[in-house]
C-alpha cells in the first residue's frame, strides 16, 4: 500500500504540473495568479488520495486481477471531482477553471496507468518465482488437483500449493501424494495444528472442504488471530467477473451467475461493429495489401490468395481466405509430414509445425506478423467471420471434436481471439479449447476491445506464430 500511495502521489503531481502549463497556455502567462496553485493542488491531491483509500483503491489483494482496482480508482476520481467542485462553488473559492478541469482530466488516466504498470510488474515477478505465497488447500483431493492445475497454469497468481488437508471421509491416505504431486498433510480435524506448524500465507477452501457451515465458521474463529488469508473457491470455473455477483441474504453468501452469453455474440450490434471495423481496415490497409500480394506473386508465380474450406457459425462451411504462405502443393505433401509433426507438435488436433519446410520466404515473414490473415477482413464483410472470435477450424479437425468443443461454433469465428493473444500455436489443444469456450460463454464488447488491443502486442512480439 505505501508503494501504491507513493506512485499515485507522483502521478497527481505530474497531472498538476501539466495542468498548470495548460492553464497558462489557455489563459496566457500571469505573473501573479489570483489563486495559489500550490495550495489548491495540494488540497485536491490529498482529497483525491483519501477518496481512493475510502473506496478501497489501495487493497493490494485486487492488484493482480486489475479490473475491480481500476474501477475503484475511477469511482474515487469521480467522487473527488464532485466534492472538490462543490466545495469550490459553495465557498466561492478562486480557482482557475482551466486548471481544475485539466487536473481532473489528466489524473484518472495517469492513476490507471500507474496501477497497470504496478500490476504487470507484480505479475512478472511472480511468474519469475518472486513474491509468491505458500498455500494449503482444504478439500477433496480431486478438487485440490483441479485448483492446482489452474494455479500452475496461471503462475501470475503467485500461489504455490504446498499441501492438502482432506475431509475425514476422503478415501485418500495421509502421507501420500495427489496425482499432481501435492502431499496430503492431514484431515479436517488436524487443520488448525497443521496451520500452526506450517504457517501458510493462504488457506484455500475448495467445494466440499468442510462438513457444514457451522464447522467452517468455527475454523474461521480459530484463525482470527493468525496472519493467514482465507480464500473460499466455489464450484464454479471459467466464468468472468461480469457474470458473477455475490449478494449476502439472511447470512447466506448467495452467488448470482448470469447465463452464458453466446447468443449476445451474434447480435446486430457486434455485426455492425465488425462490418464498420473491417471495411475501414480494408480501406486503410489497401496499400499494404497490394504490396503483400505483389511479393507473394513475384516469389514463385503462384496464386496470391489461398482458399480453404473451414467450419463457421452453426457448423456451416465457408471459403476461408488468406495470403498464400506455402508452396502451391502444400496440402498434397502434408500427409508425408505426419511423422515429423508427431515429434514437433504443440497441439494434438491442429496441424502446426514450428519449422514447416513448406513455408515460402515471404510467407515466413507474413506468418511471423500475422499479415497473411488480412484477407479475412473480406470474410468479415461477407458475414462469415467476426473480427474477434474462435479461429475457424478445418472439417477434419471438427470430426474429432468432443461434444463440448462444438460449442465454439455457437459464435462466428474470428480473425483474432483469446487463442491468438495467449500463446497461439505454443498452446496445447486443451488450453486452446478452454480459451475458446471461455470466450463463447463470457462474451462482451469490453472483452472484444481488449483482445483487439492485445492482438497488436501479440503480433509485434510474434510469440507462438509459425
Amino acid at each position: 500500500m505505501p508503494l501504491m500511495v507513493t506512485v499515485d502521489l507522483l502521478a497527481l503531481v505530474i497531472a498538476g504540473a501539466i495542468a498548470f502549463v495548460v492553464r497558462q497556455e489557455v489563459l496566457g502567462p500571469a505573473g501573479d495568479l489570483s489563486e495559489n496553485v500550490a495550495d489548491a493542488s495540494s488540497a485536491m491531491t490529498a482529497g483525491w488520495l483519501l477518496a481512493i483509500a475510502f473506496l478501497n483503491g489501495y487493497d493490494r489483494r485486487l492488484l493482480p486481477s486489475g479490473p475491480e482496482l481500476f474501477r475503484n480508482v475511477l469511482h474515487a476520481s469521480v467522487a473527488a471531482f464532485g466534492i472538490v467542485g462543490a466545495v469550490v462553488y459553495l465557498l466561492d473559492l478562486e480557482l482557475s477553471r482551466a486548471y481544475f478541469l485539466a487536473f481532473f482530466a489528466l489524473g484518472p488516466p495517469l492513476l490507471v496507468i500507474d496501477r497497470l504498470v504496478l500490476r504487470r510488474a507484480l505479475n512478472a515477478l511472480r511468474v519469475r518465482g518472486h513474491l509468491r505465497s505458500s498455500v494449503i488447500a482444504v478439500g477433496p483431493v480431486e478438487h485440490v488437483d483441479d485448483l492446482a492445475r489452474t494455479i500452475h497454469r496461471e503462475r501470475w497468481l503467485g500461489m504455490d500449493i504446498v499441501g492438502a488437508v482432506i475431509p475425514a471421509s476422503s478415501r485418500a491416505v495421509v502421507g501420500e501424494q495427489s496425482t499432481r504431486g501435492i502431499p496430503v498433510l492431514g484431515t479436517e480435524a488436524d487443520l488448525l495444528a497443521i496451520a500452526a506448524e506450517r504457517s501458510p500465507e493462504v488457506l484455500l477452501f475448495t467445494a466440499g472442504s468442510t462438513a457444514n457451515a457451522e464447522e467452517f465458521r468455527r475454523t474461521a474463529w480459530a484463525l482470527e488471530d493468525r496472519d493467514i488469508r482465507v480464500i473460499v473457491v466455489p464450484a464454479l470455473t471459467e466464468i468472468s467477473a461480469e457474470r458473477v455477483s455475490m449478494r449476502p441474504v439472511a447470512g447466506l453468501p448467495l452467488v448470482h451467475m448470469d447465463l452464458p452469453r453466446a447468443r449476445r455474440a451474434v447480435t446486430w450490434a457486434k455485426r455492425a461493429f465488425d462490418v464498420v471495423g473491417s471495411a475501414l481496415a480494408l480501406v486503410l490497409l489497401s496499400p499494404v495489401l497490394g504490396l503483400i500480394a505483389l511479393s507473394v506473386k513475384l516469389n514463385d508465380g503462384g496464386p496470391v490468395i489461398f482458399r480453404q474450406e473451414r467450419v463457421g457459425h452453426d457448423g456451416k462451411l465457408f471459403e476461408f481466405l488468406k495470403f498464400r504462405t506455402m508452396v502451391t502443393d502444400a496440402e498434397a505433401i502434408q500427409v508425408e509430414m505426419t511423422e515429423r509433426w508427431a515429434q514437433d507438435k504443440g497441439n494434438d488436433v491442429m496441424f502446426k509445425m514450428r519449422n514447416d519446410p513448406r513455408i515460402t520466404k515471404p510467407g515466413r515473414f507474413l506468418r511471423r506478423y500475422s499479415l497473411d490473415e488480412l484477407p479475412q477482413l473480406w470474410n468479415v464483410v461477407r458475414g462469415e467471420m467476426s473480427l474477434v472470435g474462435p479461429r475457424p477450424a478445418l472439417p477434419r479437425e471438427v470430426a474429432v471434436y468432443t461434444e463440448d468443443a462444438h460449442r465454439r461454433h455457437n459464435v462466428r469465428p474470428g480473425i483474432t481471439g483469446l487463442w491468438q493473444v495467449s500463446g497461439r500455436s505454443d498452446l496445447s489443444w486443451e488450453d486452446t479449447m478452454r480459451l475458446d469456450l471461455y470466450y463463447v460463454d463470457n462474451w462482451s464488447f469490453t472483452q472484444d476491445l481488449l483482445i483487439l488491443i492485445r492482438t497488436v502486442r501479440a503480433v509485434i512480439s510474434s510469440a507462438g506464430a509459425y
